[in-house]
């Protein structure tokens, strides 16, 4: 019974009819099989009660873009904003990014060592060699002085 007050109490927050359901059993007085009056469907205009005011500005302008309630202005405005939008910040913008000197200097690095791995090759020596510091160079303090 608890399943049939609830689905009663949803049917009416819907705006449904409610039917009654006999189950064999005399009925209980706290289920209503009352059927409430008909009553036409929610609209939209009853809970927006503003649009009911202003008129879409789709029906003045069919080719409304956004950017003002007159037509004519509303074109210019999207026109321009694309073609600040587009041309200039992303064509203008990507060209000067790409042509940015080299501030890291990634393109030096690379060039100096092809140079240097050229030159190593061509004295036969290794590309990479394992010691860090050149070992000829170090100066080592006399044994004598441990």
């Amino acid at each position: 019974m608890a399943a049939l007050r609830r689905l009663a109490g949803s049917q009416r927050l819907l705006g449904l009819p409610i039917r009654a359901v006999s189950s064999g059993q005399t009925t209980n007085p706290t289920v209503s099989t009352r059927i409430p009056p008909a009553s036409r469907p929610l609209d939209v205009v009853e809970w927006h009660p503003v649009e009911t005011k202003e008129k879409s500005l789709f029906t003045k302008n069919p080719d409304f873009h956004g950017f003002s309630e007159d037509p004519a202005v509303d074109v210019l405005n999207m026109r321009a904003a694309f073609f600040f939008g587009v041309s200039i910040c992303l064509v203008l913008g990507t060209t000067y990014l790409y042509y940015l000197p080299d501030h890291k200097q990634y393109l030096w690095a690379r060039q100096e060592a092809e140079r240097r791995i050229k030159q190593r090759t061509e004295q036969g020596l290794p590309i990479i060699s394992s010691y860090y510091y050149d070992p000829s160079k170090i100066v080592l303090p006399p044994e004598e002085e441990e």
